[in-house]
């Protein structure tokens, strides 16, 4: 028998007991399952770290996948799949025409004035027709338009080809060629720019078009390059033949879509007058005609990256082809990796627009006071980044906030934003460079880039204000 001194004993030695076998369990939060650390007839684990490192790892590998899966997440849609698919391959080609489009002028003329004509001969009709092909998408089904403009677009590129391979190639039939190129453009571009939102969901809508724009940007870097090794390995009249069958990619990914999977709207009826009411609308809603006008003045004085940055490199850094080389390819680098890094996680609103628009102020800001190259190409590189994910916001908010009968005709004005305003900003910043300095031109770019920027800002408030008023001044009237 015992007393209750013996009895307290015990139960202390019990208590004690207790404590060390819950310290040598682990803590459910990070407990392995059995099965998970033991195979069958084989004792259960007592390596609590063990677990703990492996379920680490577990939550680690769910994590990328996670953001795999986000930033690819409108691929999972198959008739976007197959238009990126397509994109990727024409894109490319496209690119790689315009390189040997380039090459083939100063082969004729050994001038840069002739070179300047006939990019500006591609560029003009998209300036002056760009709005009749977003009225053209809204009263043809886009998937249409694009299947056209793909077969239209292999002519001029078969017949490059087919005169220099016969020599009866001039500069003159370069250059007619080149104009009827900018109208299947003009046309094309505004039904390829709203298509995504038939596509795909609107939750969905900013990953496509960044991808888009990734596509894009690869096709500046890879097209040239291979234009170049073709160039040199089979000739000239090759790389045009090739750049007409890559629209058979195009073609091939249009046609084998499902066309009750796109949520297309009702074509408009033909009627006068339809231009003049896209205007109207777009310059009546502030949420429209703010994005668009802060995209017109920044393509104006900022999207000239070509020119401004082949002035850096050689002028201001005193460097040569390879410099400038490198440049560009550290600003599609930035398009591109930026690009892939922020697809998941975009949210388009017009706050962010404009937030985009002054980051990239500050970074064209910067490049003109960079004092030396190494800094010069990580702040190109940035600006990538910030000029790929200002279009992206721009382009899926004009998307999603358009009525869906007038979003071919707001996705023209995009376009002719970013494309159109580029044949009158490069000679200008062109002229600026030459007599004031690359420098100054950029501080220039970057000043003008954060003034629109802000007086976007200012617009947007007091628009809001006044939207705000109007709806009181209705409530209380009734």
């Amino acid at each position: 028998m015992g007393g209750p001194g013996r009895r307290a004993g015990v139960a202390r030695g019990a208590h004690r007991a207790r404590r060390r076998g819950a310290a040598r369990r682990p803590h459910p939060a990070t407990a392995v399952p059995a099965a998970a650390v033991r195979g069958p007839g084989l004792r259960r684990s007592n390596d609590p770290a063990g677990g703990r490192a492996r379920t680490r790892e577990a939550v680690g590998g769910q994590g990328v996948k996670r953001y795999l899966t986000a930033t690819f997440a409108s691929l999972q849609t198959r008739n976007y799949r197959l238009y990126f698919l397509g994109q990727s391959v024409s894109l490319t080609g496209t690119w790689m025409q315009k390189m040997a489009q380039a090459w083939l002028v100063l082969e004729l003329t050994n001038s840069g004035a002739w070179l300047g004509i006939t990019l500006a001969a591609q560029q003009v009709p998209l300036l002056l027709l760009g709005p009749w092909g977003g009225l053209v998408a809204d009263r043809i089904a886009k998937r249409t338009i694009l299947i056209g403009t793909a077969v239209a677009a292999m002519v001029p590129s078969l017949l490059l080809g087919v005169l220099i391979l016969t020599n009866h190639i001039n500069v003159a039939l370069v250059l007619v060629l080149a104009v009827i190129g900018g109208v299947i453009d003009a046309l094309d571009k505004p039904a390829r720019q709203s298509f995504p939102s038939e596509m795909v969901p609107a939750s969905q809508l900013a990953n496509a078009v960044v991808l888009n724009n990734i596509v894009q940007d690869t096709g500046k870097v890879v097209g040239p390059a291979l234009g170049g090794i073709l160039i040199a390995a089979f000739g000239l009249p090759w790389t045009f033949l090739l750049n007409a069958m890559s629209f058979l990619a195009v073609l091939a990914g249009l046609l084998l879509m499902r066309s009750d999977e796109l949520s297309a709207p009702e074509p408009i009826a033909r009627g006068a007058g339809q231009l003049r009411a896209g205007l109207a609308y777009i310059r009546n809603n502030a949420e429209l005609f703010v994005p668009l006008a802060l995209l017109a003045s920044v393509g104006l004085v900022a999207y000239n990256f070509q020119l401004l940055l082949a002035v850096l490199g050689r002028e201001t850094f005193h460097g040569d082809a390879r410099t400038v080389g490198y440049l560009l390819g550290a600003l599609g680098a930035g398009s591109v990796l930026g690009g892939l890094a922020l697809a998941g996680v975009l949210r388009a609103t017009v706050g962010r627009i404009i937030g985009a628009a002054l980051l990239l102020a500050a970074l064209l800001l910067a490049t003109g006071v960079a004092p030396n190259l190494a800094t010069a190409f990580v702040l190109v590189f940035a600006m990538g980044t910030s000029s790929v994910i200002f279009k992206a916001l721009a382009s899926t908010w004009l998307q999603l906030a358009a009525a869906p009968e007038m979003r071919g005709r707001v996705l023209s004005l995009l376009v002719v934003a970013i494309g159109g305003t580029t044949p009158i900003g490069a000679p200008v910043m062109g002229w600026l460079a030459e007599h004031f300095g690359t420098r100054a031109t950029f501080l220039l770019a970057g000043v003008l880039t954060a003034i629109a920027a802000v007086i976007a800002y200012l617009y947007m408030r007091r628009a809001v204000g006044a939207d705000h008023d109007e709806q009181t001044a209705v409530r209380s009237n009734a």
